[in-house]
């Protein structure tokens, strides 16, 4: 049984901002898919989302045209996937250019991003995540968030020192220890899946799921009659409980390789291209 996939993705200001800081982007052929969630004053936030977007986005699409060969960058991790060093790989460039972008023009010093990405071939998928961006997986009727935030409060949680109650409540949320520019060197939590068809990976920033909770990301996402409509639904639930924050998500569902494409090649247009 082979594996395809449909895909969405939307952002949105939200209810406060007047400029988007997130950024996000996906390519079906080498089968990447990523959102960042930018910080720093006059606009740095949204340049440096957008370096890791696209610096992403560029190792895969050169990696595509090498035949699938994915450039070292930094020390291989040991006990993972060679998909998985690509999105670390990945990463590592795209916090080095963020980082020096930010070392060259005195207006973007300090900027950052989160991080959350994808990356799906055949039947088996990897992910990595620097910051508080988070990817979930909705299998069947159930919802599992697949990171874990690099935030103050999170890792208080994790420790014991404070509820998980208590996280969601204070009012150092914000406060991230792990993001891409910051410093000269990064690491992302990586880890590798195995797909089942009707499979949903959810990835957005936190201005998404700060306001909208697992269970009704869950019931937003499996009632929408498309993963388009699922998106828009999504960034309307954080609208109406707040929206202080940017908002943006990216919705990838895998399902089996219809037979007409299998035979023919060719088939309805709301198929994206195999992975």
């Amino acid at each position: 049984m082979k594996l395809t996939v449909q895909v969405a993705g939307k952002s949105d200001l939200g209810c406060v901002r007047t400029n988007n800081e997130d950024n996000f982007g996906y390519d079906t052929r080498p089968g990447i898919y990523v959102v960042c969630d930018g910080m720093g004053g006059q606009a740095a936030g949204e340049v440096a989302s957008k370096i890791g977007v696209d610096t992403i986005l560029e190792y895969f699409r050169k990696a595509e045209e090498a035949a699938g060969k994915y450039p070292v960058e930094g020390t291989p991790l040991e006990g993972v996937s060679e998909r998985a060093n690509a999105l670390a790989s990945s990463i590592r460039l795209a916090n080095k250019s963020i980082f020096q972008a930010a070392s060259q023009n005195a207006g973007h010093a300090g900027m950052g991003s989160t991080v959350v990405a994808a990356l799906v071939k055949g039947n088996f998928f990897s992910i990595a995540h620097v910051g508080d961006s988070r990817i979930y997986l909705i299998r069947k009727d159930s919802i599992q968030q697949l990171t874990n935030d690099h935030s103050l409060v999170m890792e208080q949680v994790r420790r014991g020192l404070i509820t998980q109650e208590e996280a969601e409540k204070s009012n150092m949320q914000n406060i991230i220890i792990r993001a891409l520019g910051s410093e000269e060197t990064v690491e992302a939590d990586v880890d590798d899946m195995v797909a089942q068809p009707g499979d949903i990976l959810l990835l957005a920033c936190d201005g998404l799921t700060k306001y909208v909770k697992d269970k009704m990301l869950l019931e937003i996402v499996k009632s929408a009659p498309t993963l388009q409509a699922a998106c828009e639904r999504l960034i309307q639930a954080a609208k109406d409980a707040g929206g202080d924050d940017n908002i943006t998500c990216i919705l990838v569902r895998m399902v089996e390789h219809p037979w007409y494409r299998r035979w023919f090649g060719k088939g309805n247009p709301q198929w994206q291209n195999s992975i």
